[in-house]
């Protein structure tokens, strides 16, 4: 077992987490990064990228998260795998401790283990995981233009990616298990006014069915029990998102859905020198370049922190 000791200590390795380790680096903070369970987070399980800045061309989500990790090690980062199983945030220097029982100690500490979407569970859904069934329409929907899509669920998350799929196909279909949805009702209001979005009610998702790619999701009538398969060139599940934060229960505010609440506007927590940024602490955007962006902010935060405190210290 070893103890490992940094001005800036990163639990995460996706888009947020690998972006405060590049510019950490950069200012002299010789960060560590903890990359998890998912080294890379989310976008390595995405195949297909078109919009990240830069690129003019598709790009695959895995050679992306690849070269930012590159770039991170270029400019002065440690890549640590393992996986954090517990945290000691009462005072700066902040402890993590690994599953193996190595010590991670850093003058400061950015959270960045992001949030998974939740899935379903149905047959055939991770089977057609990229060929026709995702969870995140933004990130998707821009290859289905002019086809037929469903969109699975009935809070805020469902439709809205419904009203945004409407961006791409004139047919658009929401598939709801209960016979009212739970989203605001001035996005319901929207979503019914639009001419092309229909509503089935009352329908449980049994089954992904297709060959090679999605041709339709078979349903159950949750009144009737009658089956039916309703053809969808895409499907979108959008149950929500649940946010990497068990480690933190009890030792930072959370909000009613689990993501770390931090000062409007920055990623600053309640307790000094510690951060937190990308989709642990955004429940609205969750992008790659999102993430991106508050991993930028985390890092120079913590850059102040530590020279405000030095400076203070040679009082």
């Amino acid at each position: 077992m070893a103890t490992h000791t940094t001005k800036m200590l990163i639990i995460g390795s996706g888009p947020a987490g690998l972006s405060a380790a590049i510019y950490g680096a950069r200012a002299g903070m010789q960060p560590i990064v903890v990359q998890g369970l998912q080294p890379g987070g989310q976008l390595t399980i995405t195949t297909d990228v078109e919009n990240y800045p830069g690129f003019r061309d598709v790009i695959q989500g895995p050679w992306l998260m690849q070269e930012m990790q590159a770039q991170a090690e270029h400019v002065g980062t440690r890549m640590l795998w393992d996986t954090i199983v517990e945290v000691d945030m009462s005072g700066s220097p902040f402890r993590a401790i690994g599953d193996g029982g190595d010590i991670y100690e850093g003058d400061t500490l950015v959270i960045a283990t992001g949030a998974q979407a939740r899935w379903l569970g149905a047959p055939g859904e991770q089977e057609f995981s990229g060929k026709g069934v995702s969870a995140c329409a933004t990130c998707d929907g821009f290859f289905y233009r002019g086809k037929k899509v469903v969109v699975i669920g009935g809070g805020n998350t469902a439709v809205e990616e419904a009203l945004y799929l409407t961006n791409h196909s004139q047919d658009v279909t929401l598939i709801h298990r209960r016979d009212s949805l739970r989203a605001e009702k001035i996005l319901q209001d929207r979503l019914f006014a639009h001419p092309n979005i229909k509503v089935l009610w009352n329908k449980a998702v049994e089954r992904f069915v297709g060959e090679g790619g999605l041709t339709g999701v078979e349903l159950k009538d949750t009144v009737t029990g009658e089956i039916m398969v309703e053809p969808a060139d895409g499907a979108f599940v959008a149950i929500g998102h649940a946010p990497a934060t068990d480690l933190f229960k009890g030792k930072l505010e959370l909000d009613s859905s689990g993501y770390i609440v931090v000062e409007p506007g920055t990623p600053k927590t309640a307790i000094p020198g510690v951060f937190a940024c990308g989709d642990v602490m955004d429940h609205t955007y969750r992008q790659a370049v999102t993430a991106a962006g508050t991993g930028c902010m985390a890092a120079l935060d913590a850059e102040r922190f530590v020279a405000n405190r030095e400076f203070a210290a040679r009082g």
